[in-house]
C-alpha cells in the first residue's frame, strides 16, 4: 500500500531533486494534468497538494492517470514484454484507431496472452486502457470549448454518433446537452481509486461520483432538472477545492473535507447524510446503529436506502457504514473500492486503536 512508502514530504522533495534512487520504485500522479511521471521527470514541478505517489504503474492507471510523454514511465514495463511494448507504441502511433480484439489478432498476438500480460503489469486490459483514453480525451476536448466533431476525432471514434452514444452512456445525456459554462458545471477528477465526475455551482459541490457508478446518468439527469437545463462543462471553485482535499485524503495528509456541499434529498435522507458526517475517519457504523442514534430504531432499511442514495462519495462517508456483522455491503462505487477506502482510513485511526495492517 501507499502508506508503506516514504512520507509525502520526502517523496515530494525527491521529485524536486529528481532523485534517481526512486526511479522505477515510485511514481507521481499530478491531479491538475491527469498525468503520472517518474520522479526524475524534467517537466515543471507541480504543487505538493496536487501530487499523489504510488509504488506501481498499475495503481496510477487504475486511478485514471495517463503516462507522461516526457519521461515515459511505461518504458520499463514495455521493455520487459515485447508484446506490451508493441501494443503501447501502436496505441500512441495510431490514435485514430478504435482498438478491438481484431486489431490485436491482426498484429499476430494471442488475445489471452495479451490480456494476462496487461492485467499483470497494469491491472487492466489493453482494450480497457484504449477505451479509457479515448473517452477521456473526448471529454477534455469538449470541456475546452471545442465541438463534438473535434471531440470525436480526439477520442478516435468512427463517427460523431458513436462518440455521442458512448458519452451519453456515461453522462446520461448527449454532448450537445452540456454547453461550456452553466449554473452547474461538470468536470472530470482523477483519483487513486479511479476517475470521478464532480458537479459544482459557484458556491457548492452538488455531486462527486465514480464514472462507472451505474446511478451516475440518473443523478446527472436530476441535477440537470434542478438547474432547469443549465448544466454545462467546466468547473467552479468547489471542484478545485474537493480535488485538492481528495488528493490530501489519498496521500495520507488529511481526512477532513470542508468543501461546501449541497444535499439534494428528502429531510430524512439529509438527516442520514448528516449522521454519516459525524462518523470519524477510520471508524465504522452499522445501518442499525445509525437508525438508533437518529432516534429511529425501526428505520434500518430506510437508513440503508438513504445511504445508497448519497451522491457525494467519500466526502459524505457512506463507505464507513457496514452490515450488522461487519460485512462490506451496498456501495455504489463497488465493494472493492469500499474495501480500499477502509484500508486507507486505517491510517487515520488513532494509533492506540489501529489493528495490524
Amino acid at each position: 500500500m501507499f502508506f508503506d512508502l516514504p512520507s509525502h514530504a520526502d517523496l515530494y522533495q525527491a521529485l524536486l531533486d529528481r532523485d534517481d534512487r526512486y526511479d522505477g520504485q515510485v511514481y507521481v500522479c499530478v491531479a491538475t494534468t491527469g498525468v503520472f511521471c517518474r520522479l526524475t521527470c524534467p517537466a515543471r514541478k507541480p504543487k505538493p497538494e496536487n501530487c499523489t505517489f504510488f509504488a506501481t504503474i498499475g495503481e496510477c492507471i487504475e486511478a485514471g492517470y495517463r503516462a507522461c510523454k516526457r519521461c515515459h514511465p511505461l518504458a520499463p514495463a514495455a521493455d520487459a514484454d515485447p508484446a506490451i511494448a508493441t501494443l503501447l507504441a501502436a496505441l500512441d502511433d495510431r490514435p485514430d484507431i478504435r482498438w478491438s480484439e481484431r486489431h490485436i489478432i491482426q498484429m499476430g498476438f494471442d488475445l489471452s496472452t495479451v490480456r494476462r500480460s496487461f492485467k499483470r503489469q497494469f491491472g487492466m486490459t489493453f482494450l480497457d486502457m484504449a477505451r479509457q483514453r479515448r473517452l477521456r480525451e473526448g471529454f477534455e476536448t469538449l470541456a475546452s470549448g471545442d465541438n463534438v466533431i473535434a471531440a470525436q476525432h480526439d477520442a478516435s471514434f468512427d463517427s460523431p454518433q458513436a462518440f455521442r452514444s458512448a458519452f451519453a452512456r456515461l453522462m446520461g445525456c448527449p454532448p450537445s446537452a452540456l454547453k461550456a459554462g452553466g449554473l452547474l458545471r461538470v468536470d472530470w477528477i482523477p483519483t487513486t481509486l479511479g476517475d470521478m465526475i464532480a458537479v459544482s455551482s459557484a458556491s457548492h459541490l452538488h455531486l462527486l461520483e465514480f464514472v462507472d457508478r451505474k446511478a451516475l446518468p440518473r443523478e446527472l439527469a436530476r441535477l440537470r432538472d434542478f438547474a432547469k437545463g443549465d448544466l454545462g462543462l467546466g468547473r467552479y471553485a468547489p471542484t478545485d477545492q474537493i480535488q485538492s482535499e481528495l488528493a490530501a485524503f489519498f496521500n495520507g495528509a488529511s481526512a477532513t473535507f470542508s468543501t461546501p456541499m449541497a444535499m439534494h434529498g428528502t429531510a430524512f435522507t439529509k438527516d442520514v447524510w448528516h449522521a454519516l458526517l459525524t462518523i470519524p475517519a477510520g471508524s465504522t457504523r452499522s445501518y442499525s446503529e445509525i437508525a438508533r442514534d437518529m432516534g429511529r430504531p425501526s428505520a434500518t432499511r430506510a437508513v440503508a436506502r438513504a445511504n445508497g442514495a448519497n451522491q457525494i462519495a467519500i466526502a459524505i462517508p457512506c463507505h464507513r457504514v457496514l452490515g450488522v456483522n461487519g460485512a462490506l455491503t451496498g456501495y455504489g462505487g463497488g465493494l472493492w473500492r469500499k474495501q480500499k477506502l477502509q484500508d486507507i482510513e486505517h491510517h487515520y485511526r488513532p494509533k492506540s486503536e489501529r489493528l495490524p495492517a
